[in-house]
């Protein structure tokens, strides 16, 4: 059973010669396998900043609180270390890395979370099956990770991580963000069958519904001014659709 726990979370942030400023507030928040949670909130409310977090990111320094996966202190892991204790992070803005492919991007994080490298024949099996579910040209596994990538091939590529490395819980940052309909179905499938497989969680980060449509959620949670100000069922993400976030931005901002 996988079990991320999120406690009195507070993160703050430098900002050039003005110190810091703080982003998170007191984040509560618990994702366990077989469960897959919504994220929500408006531009600037801290969603990010929860993600990188809890991946590790160095710019981001946690002042308070605790985080843990299956009762272990992911905080005093290295990023690495929370990689191969089960965490996983889809980066709203992947960063191109020229000269290295796709490939061996690939087979040298498999290697890293699984502790040994695959057999070339069998991971060269694996990524094509996890490439075709994902609609990805063969030729994709040669070009350099990320460089010149369409906003589509990049979160698929997301997602063809997320499939090859296998994590216990995945965070994913706005997967769809700058996706058109029919990308945004292909990755929603990718997120299902993930979702699907026993021993895992998925917290998504959206501003939208759209992709709720095709990723149904057990929980939503709306995030506003560093912190989470409410928490319901699916029905709450239609609630959102309906009324927007202003209410919740003065109950963040006066709590």
């Amino acid at each position: 059973m996988a079990t991320l726990e999120i406690r009195d979370l507070h993160v703050s942030v430098a900002e050039g010669t003005d110190g810091t400023k703080e982003i998170l507030r007191g984040v509560d928040l618990i994702v366990k396998d077989g469960e897959t949670h919504a994220l929500m909130g408006p531009n600037g409310s801290g969603k990010s900043t929860l993600a990188y977090a809890v991946a590790g990111h160095p710019k981001y320094e946690v002042t308070g609180g605790t985080v843990t996966l299956d009762g272990e202190d992911v905080l005093s892991m290295s990023v690495d270390e929370r990689a191969r204790a089960g965490l996983f992070l889809a980066m709203q803005y992947p960063v191109e890395v020229p000269g290295v492919s796709v490939s061996n991007f690939l087979r040298s994080a498999v290697t890293a979370v699984r502790g040994e490298a695959p057999k070339l024949r069998e991971f060269s099996k694996e990524m094509k099956a996890a490439m075709d579910g994902l609609s990805i040209d063969p030729a994709f596994a040669q070009r350099s990770l990320n460089e010149g990538f369409s906003g589509g091939e990049k979160k698929r590529h997301e997602i063809l991580q997320l499939e090859m490395l296998k994590p216990k819980i995945a965070v994913l940052d706005e997967t769809d963000s700058g996706l058109d309909v029919d990308a945004l179905k292909v990755v929603s499938e990718g997120v299902n069958r993930f979702s699907a497989t026993p021993g895992t969680g998925v917290l998504l980060i959206t501003h939208y519904t759209r992709i709720l449509r095709y990723v149904k959620p057990d929980f939503v949670h709306v995030f506003a001014q560093g912190r989470v100000v409410a928490e319901g069922g699916p029905e709450l993400a239609d609630q959102l659709e309906n009324e927007g976030y202003e209410k919740y931005v003065k109950a963040g901002a006066s709590a």
